[in-house]
């Protein structure tokens, strides 16, 4: 979090700071007038009373992770480690011994769960895995931020195991990732081939440490980008969807719509197209890059925080979550929305967060719950870790 200071120079520095996107990064279209949303504080920052009650909240919600742990160091469904690694991810992040001691905790559940195949998943009942790509992906970018260079060959294993499950057949499916590569059956969406290539950016610095007589493990980042691009709408076909993304080629989770060129297509919305920017950007394509900008002016034309938005409430808090980590990547401070107004997205995202956090009065601790239980978001677990993780990275 970037907190206000007290600065003289607040009015010229916030002038500076717009000119300067303007003219350097061209984010902010040209208008005969812009509104300034929370104006008295500069781009980029938070102001000190919303930062106070941002770290209140974080800290009620990490007292609730901590009271909800189970005894083997799990959290929510233990066949599903990624729902594990998450809590330990914001857990990690606190200087509070309890909350340190229930990261390690955790963190001790997550290496329990790596295969001999390399990944980091449970096997279910009938000895199939359980959507071992994205749990392993997750797992191993976790263990990664969190963990010691003991455990950097589980990373280098868990590395292998995700480039293997890259899909690189002939078909539409080509250079992305899906749930569970051990199915066989070909198939790839946009939500685990993000999973896949932030997991795979996050930990390459593990491969400094593989053996020198050992080849170096990455995926075919090429094929990503070409199948990340296959899921983003052209602006040629419609203006005002253009730049955004979709799930995958054959499911419109989004449902469907007719272009100007009368053929149908799948529409986009805010999860996606986060998910979408952000797998460029660890694809090391430039920031001005045409399909990272159109998914920027995507974002800005759709601009809500009520909603994710083309999905309502479903998909709510990862919408959060992974817009905190888009933004933050692309180093964009301010938002304008398409009637001139200029969105310091950092200060109206802590709001709503803290808008929305659920308080225990008999012990303190705060949650966060979807009511729409869509994409396990009725699972306070999961969601409070998506609200948290956001709030630690404004």
């Amino acid at each position: 979090m970037r907190p206000q200071t007290q600065n003289p120079f607040v009015p010229i520095l916030k002038i500076a700071l717009l000119l300067t996107l303007i003219a350097v990064t061209g984010s902010i279209a040209a208008k005969d007038s812009v509104t300034l949303i929370t104006p008295n504080i500069p781009a980029g920052t938070v102001s000190i009373s919303v930062a106070r009650e941002v770290e209140a909240a974080i800290g009620r919600g990490l007292d609730y992770l901590v009271a909800t742990q189970k005894e083997d160091g799990s959290w929510s469904h233990a066949s599903f480690p990624a729902l594990t690694a998450l809590p330990v991810r914001t857990l990690s992040a606190s200087r509070d011994p309890k909350h340190q001691a229930a990261a390690r905790k955790g963190l001790t559940h997550l290496l329990s769960c790596v295969q001999p195949d390399g990944g980091i998943y449970k096997k279910g009942r009938n000895g199939k895995s359980g959507l071992s790509t994205y749990n392993t992906a997750i797992c191993m970018t976790v263990l990664y931020e969190v963990g010691d260079k003991s455990i950097v060959q589980t990373v280098l294993r868990a590395r292998e195991f995700v480039a293997g499950s890259q899909q690189l057949g002939g078909d539409v499916y080509r250079g992305g990732f899906g749930y569970d590569a051990g199915t066989g059956r070909p198939y790839a969406d946009l939500l685990n081939t993000y999973s896949a290539a932030q997991a795979m950016y996050t930990t390459a610095g593990a491969e400094d440490l593989r053996p020198s007589n050992k080849k170096r493990t990455d995926i075919d980042w090429e094929a990503t980008i070409k199948f990340v691009e296959r899921m983003q709408n052209k602006k040629s076909e419609d203006n005002k969807d253009g730049g955004g993304f979709f799930y995958n080629p054959t499911d419109p989770k989004g449902g469907t719509k007719t272009t100007k060129n009368d053929t149908v297509a799948f529409r986009a919305y805010g999860s996606m197209t986060y998910a979408g920017m952000l797998s460029l950007i660890y694809a090391k394509l430039p920031r001005d890059d045409h399909r990272i900008r159109s998914a920027v002016d995507w974002a800005s034309r759709h601009w809500s925080l009520d909603e994710n938005p083309g999905m309502g409430s479903q998909g709510l808090y990862f919408f959060y979550n992974v817009l905190t980590r888009a933004l933050n990547a692309y180093d964009q401070d301010l938002i304008q929305t398409e009637d001139g107004k200029l969105i310091n997205w950092r200060e109206e995202l802590a709001k709503k967060l803290l808008s929305l956090q659920k308080v225990d009065s008999s012990s303190g601790q705060g949650y966060w719950k979807n009511e729409n239980g869509r994409y396990w978001e009725n699972d306070a677990v999961l969601v409070t870790s998506y609200a948290l993780i956001s709030l630690q990275g404004l």
